[in-house]
């Protein structure tokens, strides 16, 4: 990671109990627990294929393992809280049951899923909307004191493809998460990491725009996960498919990380740790 000798960035996560030092770059694995998430690779409908995949991106080195029940691809199809309650759970107690040190991230906005994740044994509330989408997301996260990753993205996954307008992105993004932290930290959620949100109500052009500007979200002195992994602002730009983006993927990543990401989240792990290490090489302050 980027290092400043200015910015005293918050570099440690507790994540139940175990201290993770994000000094170092880490990597969150995707696993979708849905039919239709925009890469099929990541598709993993049953509990024998989740948890192949996760041991998997464990051996690889993955710290963190990201599961998703709701697909937030631009236009996916609204399912329940009861569908996607019944999706996750069982893959995380899957999960829990076979590799109890693994570090899991639950993807959701709502905050009865966030919380039937947690107690069956998930550490890390991964929420796209930024508690845009459910008003209990936030008090949620601090009444359990869990890590929270805070997204932006406008709209909802079935129509945010028509907000991606903005004056200024980076400035509309970054004053999003200046008034979003001050409410979390008042309710007293401790451990924030903040996400840009490339492709969510953003167009690849002003992906690109907030990724040129990614290191001044140092000033807000939290770790940034950041999430392009086949992402359409990679295939669209070099004019091929999602299967076929992991070379600009591991480009654009390598390009975060000189930006200081503390969270590459990724569908390939293996690709990503090798680019923490090579980087990490070659920048050892």
């Amino acid at each position: 990671m980027a290092k400043d000798t200015f910015f005293q960035k918050k570099v440690t996560l507790n994540a139940g109990g175990k201290l993770i030092d994000l000094s170092s770059s880490k990597v969150m694995g995707i696993i979708n627990i849905t039919p239709d998430s925009f890469y099929a690779g990541s598709r993993k409908t049953e509990a024998t294929s989740v948890i192949q995949q996760a041991e998997k991106m464990l051996c690889d080195g993955a710290t963190f393992l990201d599961l998703g029940a709701y697909s937030s691809r631009p236009g996916a199809i609204d399912i329940s809280v009861e569908e996607e309650t019944e999706r996750l759970i069982p893959a995380v107690e899957a999960i829990v049951k076979n590799f109890p040190e693994a570090i899991i991230s639950i993807d959701t906005f709502r905050a009865s899923v966030a919380e039937a994740a947690i107690k069956a044994g998930a550490h890390i509330i991964n929420d796209i909307s930024g508690g845009s989408l459910d008003a209990e997301m936030f008090a949620t996260a601090a009444r359990l004191q869990v890590p929270y990753i805070l997204m932006h993205m406008k709209g909802t996954p079935q129509n945010m493809v028509q907000q991606a307008q903005y004056e200024d992105v980076f400035a509309e993004v970054f004053d999003y998460f200046v008034k979003k932290v001050y409410r979390l930290k008042q309710l007293g959620v401790h451990d924030i990491i903040i996400d840009p949100g490339f492709g969510f109500a953003k167009t690849a052009e002003q992906g690109y725009a907030l990724m040129s500007r990614m290191e001044e979200f140092n000033v807000l002195q939290l770790p940034v996960l950041v999430g392009v992994s086949r992402k359409r602002m990679i295939y669209g730009l070099l004019g091929h498919t999602a299967e076929e983006a992991l070379n600009g993927t591991t480009v654009l990543n390598t390009i975060a990380l000189t930006k200081g990401a503390g969270i590459l989240r990724v569908h390939d792990v293996r690709e990503a740790v090798e680019a923490v290490k090579i980087w990490e090489v070659c920048n050892p302050n």
